[in-house]
């Protein structure tokens, strides 16, 4: 069937491993191959990826190795450019509010990876310009299109749960230090003056898959911790990490019923993975339990729940894993990079506000910023309602 518009999207930031695997390898691409996205009446929208970037070698490599016939290093120019209809970003968080601002001002329709901005108060203003646009503007909010979250959130639709109780969560891996073995993440991401942090990193997810799935973040109290203070960066020189590698919450949760829940998570980089997936939710609710990663999803229903007896002087008999019940797909889950910017490509077309937008992602960096200084000043702090 042939496609009855095509949007051309300005990729910046595609030469990065966020920007590059997720979005254009497994997003875009894909979605232009399969001849654009279909529409509710049948009919489908094209897409046209331009890369963009500041390594014009790199950018004409990528763009001949996937058939683009478009790249630039030239951002303001793409982005005032009246044929460019999408402006996407995944470049450094430091230039995201300067050039989601342009866009928008230019009247353009944006898609951009988080955090939105550095701090909440660019934050919030990015969301007001966003708010009065008139486009359509979108936040990544993926794990939430993940197989093992999306069978979560059938299970709340559905009741499962009864009334939820808690959500305890733990993310990370072991990231090498850079002397004898290379890291796996950039050097920037221990730098505090380079906008590295675990809680500014993980924190925005957080917000939005506490909020997706169980309900809005009334508090918060964090511990952060930088466990590996020296590393070794692409080089091979050591250097002092001053930002957290590591951040321990405890939110407290309300429900759209009003129901108040707690909330744990750990995030680290310096922990070794003893679980079946990078990042594991656990949400216990009166009528029963779920253990969530990236993919599956495991529960244990109130009727089923066999009675634990503690006897500390005897070995534990059973075998706590195998009393739990995989949930089935019961459908086909796509990558969830490439089905959530199906959607925000339908909405762009329809006209309407996508779902995922920048006032979620104002609250994820407000939570980011609490969590920090929780941590600073040791104690508890309330999310304030942000209002725009």
């Amino acid at each position: 069937m042939t496609a009855t518009r095509t949007l051309r999207i300005a990729m910046n930031g595609v030469t990065g491993r966020m920007g590059y695997r997720q979005h254009l390898v497994r997003s875009i691409l894909p979605i232009r191959d399969a001849g654009g996205v279909e529409l509710p009446d049948g009919t489908r929208v094209q897409v046209e990826p331009v890369l963009v970037g500041r390594n014009g070698a790199r950018l004409a490599e990528l763009a001949e190795q996937h058939g683009i016939a478009e790249w630039t290093t030239d951002l303001d120019g793409i982005i005032a450019d009246p044929a460019t209809d999408v402006v996407f970003d995944a470049s450094m968080t430091s230039l995201r509010v300067k050039t989601l601002t342009k866009a928008l001002e230019a009247g353009k329709h944006v898609y951009t990876e988080k955090p939105t901005a550095e701090n909440l108060a660019d934050a919030v203003e990015l969301a007001r310009l966003g708010a009065r646009s008139g486009v359509t503007v979108g936040v990544v909010h993926d794990k939430l299109y993940l197989p093992g979250l999306v069978k979560l959130r059938r299970l709340v639709d559905e009741g499962f749960f009864g009334r939820i109780l808690s959500l305890r969560g733990e993310f990370g891996y072991w990231v090498f230090e850079g002397d004898v073995q290379p890291a796996q993440r950039p050097s920037w991401n221990y730098r505090l003056a380079d906008g590295g942090s675990m809680s500014t990193d993980m924190y925005p997810h957080w917000n939005y898959v506490l909020e997706g799935i169980v309900g809005q973040v009334t508090s918060v109290t964090t511990q952060t911790a930088t466990h590996v203070p020296t590393r070794w960066d692409e080089h091979g020189q050591a250097y002092q990490a001053t930002a957290d590698d590591a951040a321990y919450g405890i939110f407290t949760l309300t429900t759209p019923a009003g129901d108040p829940v707690v909330a744990q998570i750990n995030s680290s980089w310096a922990v070794r993975v003893h679980r079946d997936e990078l990042v594991e939710f656990q949400v216990d609710g009166t009528h029963g339990s779920a253990v969530a990663g990236l993919f599956g999803c495991r529960v244990q229903p109130r009727s089923v729940t066999p009675k634990a007896v503690w006897n500390p002087d005897l070995p534990t008999p059973e075998r706590f894993r195998e009393q739990w019940t995989e949930v089935p797909d019961n459908a086909v889950i796509d990558n969830g990079f490439k089905v959530q910017w199906e959607e925000f490509l339908r909405d762009v077309v329809a006209g309407r506000p996508h779902r995922y937008d920048l006032l979620s992602a104002a609250r994820g960096v407000q939570l980011a910023e609490l969590g920090l200084r929780s941590s600073a000043e040791g104690r508890r702090l309330d999310v304030p309602e942000i209002v725009l």
